[in-house]
């Protein structure tokens, strides 16, 4: 499994919330991921200072390239979260439910 982690940095700290919502609107109304994204998984994660994170999970190398090339061609939504300041990828060493 493989994760793809963004960060966003300078984003006004409502606005990060606001851009979050919508797009929590946006996947319930579709049913999950946008199309071009074969994600299991996705986080998004925001701090009181206007940071933010996305991690994306994958199952594959195929699904993954296919996922970053779609999200590396989107912006958020509503232009609210700053600066994105790095686009990583990362193998997925453990993971668990508590």
């Amino acid at each position: 499994m493989l994760a793809r982690i963004v960060r966003w940095e300078g984003g006004n700290p409502e606005d990060v919330k606001k851009t979050a919502a919508e797009i929590r609107q946006q996947a319930d109304e579709a049913g999950g991921p946008p199309p071009g994204v074969p994600a299991t998984e996705f986080m998004l994660l925001h701090d009181a200072n206007g940071n933010a994170m996305a991690l994306t999970f994958f199952e594959n190398e195929a699904d993954y390239a296919e996922g970053d090339a779609t999200l590396s061609s989107m912006d958020p939504p509503g232009g609210g979260m700053g600066q994105r300041v790095g686009v990583d990828k990362y193998e997925v060493a453990a993971r668990f439910e508590a």
